[in-house]
This record gives C-alpha cells, sequence and structure tokens, in this order.
C-alpha cells in the first residue's frame, strides 16, 4: 500500500549523518591540541585542575571517535538485515558518549577529592591564560556543534556537544579555582573548582544517556508532534475516524502507524487511495518522518484503543 521512502528523504537523512561525522573529526583534532596544551601546563604549573581538564579532553577525543563511527554506520542505507536503515547506531553511539562523560566526571571527582586532602605547590599565575583560551575555543566549538545536532536532530551530536560545553565549564572553573588560590594562598582552591565540575559534568551525563536510553526503547515523541500527525491525516478528504497513532525514532527519521476509519460502503481502491493521500499529507508537512504506515478500518467498527 504505501509505495517507498522518498530519495530526497533519505539523502536528507545520509547528508545530516556525515555532516554531523565531519563535525566529529573536528573535534577530534581541536580537543588532541587542547589535551597537549593543557596537561603540559598543568605539569609545568602545579595545577591538578588544569591536568584533569587536559585528561577529559583526551577522554572528548574518545567521544567524538564514537559519534564519528556511530554517525558513519547510521548513514548506510537499509539492507536485507536491517530493513529500517542503521539509525539506531546514532542511539548507540549517544549511551557510550553518555557513559564516558559519567565515567569522566566520577575519574575527576575521585581524584579531586584525593588532591584536596594532599598538600601541594601554589599553582603559576601562567595557567590563568592558557584556560582563558581553551574556555573560548571550547566554548565556540560546542555553539558549532550544539546548532548542527539541532539542526539534524542528533543526540549523537548534541552529546557531542555538551562533551565540549563541559571541558569548557572545567576550564572556566579552574580558572576560578586557580585565581582563587592565587589570591587567598590557598592551593587547594584548584582542587575544589574541579571537583565543582565533576558535578557539572556528571548532570549532562546524565541526561544524554536517559534521553538515549528512551529512543533506544522507542519511547513515544512529544504530545504535539502525535497531535499535529493527527490533525493532517483527519483533514485528508475520506478521513471519518482516526484510533491508534504510534511514532518512535530511528536516528534522525521518525516512523507513524496510524490506523484511519472510512466509509465502511468504500470499495478497496477508494481506501488504498486515502491511505496514499493520508501517507503524503503527513510526509509532505513533516519532512522528518521518513515512513508512515497506513491501517484502514470502517468508522463503524473502530474501538477506539483496540490494537
Amino acid at each position: 500500500m504505501d509505495e517507498p521512502a522518498k530519495p530526497a528523504t533519505e539523502l536528507a537523512t545520509r547528508t545530516g549523518y556525515l555532516s554531523g561525522a565531519r563535525l566529529a573529526v573536528l573535534g577530534v583534532l581541536v580537543n588532541a591540541v587542547l589535551a597537549i596544551v593543557k596537561i603540559m601546563a598543568g605539569l609545568l604549573g602545579n595545577t591538578y585542575a588544569l591536568i584533569a581538564d587536559g585528561v577529559e579532553s583526551l577522554l572528548d577525543i574518545f567521544g567524538s571517535l564514537v559519534v564519528w563511527f556511530g554517525l558513519r554506520v547510521a548513514s548506510e542505507p537499509p539492507d536485507e538485515e536491517h530493513p529500517y536503515g542503521h539509525g539506531k547506531a546514532e542511539v548507540v553511539a549517544t549511551i557510550i558518549v553518555a557513559l564516558v562523560i559519567l565515567a569522566a566526571a566520577l575519574g575527576l571527582a575521585v581524584q579531586s577529592i584525593r588532591e584536596i586532602r594532599t598538600p601541594h605547590q601554589m599553582p603559576a599565575p601562567f595557567t590563568l591564560g592558557v584556560l582563558v583560551l581553551v574556555v573560548v575555543v571550547k566554548e565556540v566549538l560546542f555553539r558549532k556543534v550544539s546548532h548542527a545536532g539541532v539542526q539534524i536532530g542528533s543526540g549523537a551530536v548534541q552529546a557531542d556537544a555538551w562533551h565540549h560545553r563541559s571541558d569548557a565549564i572545567t576550564s572556566a572553573l579552574a580558572f576560578i579555582g586557580i585565581a582563587l588560590a592565587l589570591w587567598l594562598n590557598y592551593p587547594a582552591a584548584d582542587d575544589w573548582a574541579a571537583l565543582a565540575a565533576s558535578f557539572i559534568i556528571g548532570w549532562n551525563g546524565i541526561q544524554f544517556f536517559r534521553a538515549a536510553l528512551h529512543e533506544a526503547m522507542d519511547t513515544a515523541p512529544s504530545k504535539e508532534m502525535e497531535t499535529e500527525i493527527r490533525q493532517i491525516a483527519a483533514a485528508v478528504p475520506g478521513v471519518s475516524a482516526l484510533d491508534v497513532c504510534r511514532i518512535r525514532k530511528m536516528g534522525l527519521d521518525f516512523y507513524v502507524d496510524i490506523h484511519v476509519g472510512v466509509s465502511p460502503e468504500l470499495s478497496v481502491r477508494e481506501g488504498h487511495r486515502i491511505a496514499h493521500a493520508v501517507r503524503k499529507a503527513v510526509r509532505a508537512n513533516r519532512r522528518e518522518i521518513a515512513d508512515v504506515l497506513v491501517h484502514i478500518e470502517p468508522e463503524d467498527e473502530m474501538d477506539d484503543g483496540d490494537e
């Protein structure tokens, strides 16, 4: 009953995946440079907060590589084993990145507590300049990647963006900690700053993990989307009732299953025509919907909630 998905839609989805993959590569290159700079400056400047920041950048590299690999796999077209495509690879990448963020937060918190309890030298003033540079670079990268993630609807790209934002937050708090350490003559201030950053990073990791888990479990999207789809379907000539409307997300795409009631006097051919019209109308109004499965029922036999 349903014609194949439009090539234009498939092309747009693949383009979105590849665009996200290119941003992941950019993140790898930027993080590699910053990790080296921060770790060296931290060692020379006697500040654990900056060393921890550099280690977090190394984890960012791993996260970006996971996102790159996940998006490359997700961009592959459907095949016999994966008739709905490989979009779930994007979800798997998001879960892995979220777990990496959580692991980084836990490791940073544990080591920060150890450093707080261990006497050490005062951090060097030049490390403040390094941190200002890092914050600017990472915030710019966050905004670029986050904007792209929202545009293409990729949780993995958005999680990768927040990896950059968490790095910027860690660096900003390290700046505050080192400044207080120098001002108050209290070396452990930068370690307290690193501990505070670990909680912020961990919170973001939890949020991305929850969102990815919901998508992996085919949790229904917002009610607003379902309401709009029902309104579009109901406006198609010949549709007299609506019943079930299920929506699930597969990577960057959405798939809809909707039950439509029509007059029991209609021919099979006419019912088939109405089903095509509903499918075409929904996809025309919501370009992120890859396919719509329309089930035609006689309106006098429809029972709300009947599967």
